[in-house]
């Protein structure tokens, strides 16, 4: 069967090119729609300029006004010069030579003595090179002296000290006092200082370490120095 219409007459086939331009078309349009501009007449006021009214401007006239120079400076007074006699004697001061000639006796010097002051130096206890030997503990090398001098002084302070002071003061349960000594250059103790919960505990922890017994003095480098030592007193308050 034969078509009926030529296939060359088909509008269908560019009808996407048809559409295409009539859109760039219409936004063409559109766009020259929306930039068009338009004035009104009256509001636009085209004036002639008046030469005749610039002519007739006033111009100010500016005087310079000329102020007077300022007065010149008084003179300077003229300087007054007072003439003194000289009337007073001056003294003169004479230089005496300290150089010497042949004939001079040479004076002999004695030889100057310098006395060394000796300075109170403390070593601890525990880095001491010659600890403090306590009277019983002269055997054995410088460990044992420490160990046996720690222990004489702790059966020493056992035995002195009055435990039942605590309970008469109404202490009760472990009481704990700490006694800070040195032993000086010459073995005696020192500078006794204590701190407990009561100052009576206090005074009798310092009679105690003063009843301490001298002993040899601690060394250092070969001459003897101040040792402070600390020792802590524990015991305990039977209730």
């Amino acid at each position: 069967m034969e078509p009926k219409k030529n296939p060359q007459a088909d509008v269908s086939r560019n009808g996407s090119v048809y559409f295409a331009v009539g859109l760039a078309l219409m936004l063409f349009v559109t766009y020259s729609t929306i930039n068009y501009k338009t004035y009104d007449k009256e509001a636009i006021d085209i004036g002639m300029v008046n030469m005749d009214a610039l002519d007739e401007e006033e111009i100010p006239i500016t005087e310079q006004i000329q102020t007077p120079p300022p007065p010149p400076p008084p003179p300077a007074a003229p300087e007054v010069i007072e003439i003194v006699e000289d009337e007073e004697e001056i003294e003169e001061t004479v230089i005496e030579s300290t150089e010497t000639n042949e004939e001079e006796e040479i004076v002999e010097i004695e030889e100057v003595e310098v006395e060394e002051v000796e300075e109170d130096i403390e070593v601890p206890f525990a880095v001491i090179e010659n600890v403090p030997i306590f009277p019983g503990c002269e055997s054995g090398n410088n460990d044992a002296k420490r160990k046996c001098m720690s222990d004489k002084i702790t059966d020493f302070v056992q035995k002195k000290f009055n435990t039942d002071l605590a309970g008469d003061l109404g202490l009760s349960g472990r009481q704990r006092i700490n006694v800070i000594f040195k032993i000086d250059k010459n073995g005696n103790v020192t500078d006794v200082r204590s701190r407990a919960p009561h100052p009576s505990l206090e005074k009798e922890a310092a009679r105690v370490i003063n009843l301490l017994p001298k002993m040899k003095p601690g060394k250092q480098r070969g001459k003897a120095v101040i040792v402070p030592y600390s020792l802590p007193i524990l015991f305990q308050v039977q209730d």
